[in-house]
């Protein structure tokens, strides 16, 4: 049986920005219709320092597909020439359960949570939004930039890291992709000062955005932490905003950002506003004042890795490109 050997060139000529934000809106509204089975991700923590091992598993009915993203999470990576985020989606048909795909989780993780952030911000953003924070200048602040720029039309752009360098070689590539002027500044007050768009997108296990720094109106995506104990945004700013979740069991389970408020007693599980494919299918409410500040925590959703791989495949198989090799199908030995 032939199955597709997607890597990253071939993932990011097959799914472009659009096609990302437009598959991950339909993945988000098939979460909110049911037919799914999601469970929580595994982590397998390696000794000594912050590294994990992740399986995603995950089926939709809507797309007659079932599979896993195993992902090696190493923030150490960062700066260096390899990806912090290392692996494959598997993606298997429902029918008989053949695999169909192998495609590289590296490029499928970029775009697709750069892509669902796009649809938060297309959501949750005041229409008018235009000035965009950027903390953190790795992978995830190039796709979140180029998703953010899909759904508003941007005027400023400012980008924040530590080191310094990373943010000054971000802003210098990214100008030239752009054709707008992107700055680096130095601080993440600094960043956030006025901007009505703001990504966090960092490693950090503490608090890199802080509430005094946010404008009124001002829409916030959470990306960079995942588990309980890490987040990126202070209490009083959780407090302070309408949140919005990928999947409320995840942020429920492992988000830090609203586990570590709500343990300080200054937010309840009624502090979720809705998921985002609940607010696509017009079961929640979005924003209903320019002075709200939103806040989207994103923690990523195995159906997200899925739905792209799924894309993946069906684009090639339609072009007839990529590399195909056979691997299992038939019955071991000979006929049963």
């Amino acid at each position: 049986m032939k199955v597709l050997i997607a890597d990253q060139k071939l993932v990011t000529e097959l799914f472009t920005e659009q096609d990302a934000i437009d598959v991950m809106r339909q993945a988000l509204l098939m979460l909110e219709g049911g037919d799914v089975v999601m469970p929580l991700r595994s982590l397998v923590a390696v000794p000594g320092g912050d590294r994990v091992m992740a399986l995603l598993p995950s089926y939709v009915g809507g797309l007659a597909a079932v599979g896993v993203k195993v992902v090696a999470a190493f923030p150490e990576n960062f700066g260096s020439e390899y990806d912090t985020h290392q692996g494959v989606v598997l993606y298997f048909d429902t029918e008989r359960g053949l695999l169909r795909a192998i495609v590289d989780a590296t490029s499928v993780t970029a775009l697709r949570t750069g892509a669902v952030s796009g649809v938060a911000t297309d959501l949750l953003a005041r229409s008018d939004a235009s000035d965009l924070a950027l903390i953190g200048a790795g992978t995830q602040a190039h796709t979140h930039l180029h998703a953010v720029a899909a759904v508003r039309k941007l005027s400023r752009i400012r980008v924040f890291s530590v080191p310094a360098s990373s943010a000054d070689e971000f802003a210098e590539r990214e100008s030239h992709l752009l054709n707008m002027p992107v700055e680096a500044v130095g601080s993440a007050a600094e960043a956030a000062d006025g901007a009505d768009l703001i990504c966090t997108v960092t490693t950090s296990a503490e608090p890199v955005l802080r509430s005094e720094w946010v404008s009124r109106g001002a829409h916030i995506n959470a990306v960079g932490a995942y588990t309980p104990a890490t987040r990126e945004l202070d209490s009083a700013l959780v407090a302070r905003a309408r949140l919005y979740a990928d999947s409320r069991k995840s942020l429920l389970s492992e988000a830090g950002e609203f586990l570590i408020p709500k343990g300080e007693g200054l937010v309840g599980d009624d502090h979720i506003v809705g998921e985002l494919g609940e607010v696509l299918a017009g079961k929640a409410p979005g924003r209903t004042s320019p002075e709200q500040v939103t806040l989207f925590k994103s923690l990523g959703l195995s159906i997200e890795d899925l739905a792209a791989a799924c894309h993946v495949y069906q684009k090639a198989k339609k072009l007839g490109v990529g590399t195909w090799v056979e691997i299992g199908g038939q019955h071991f030995g000979g006929a049963a």
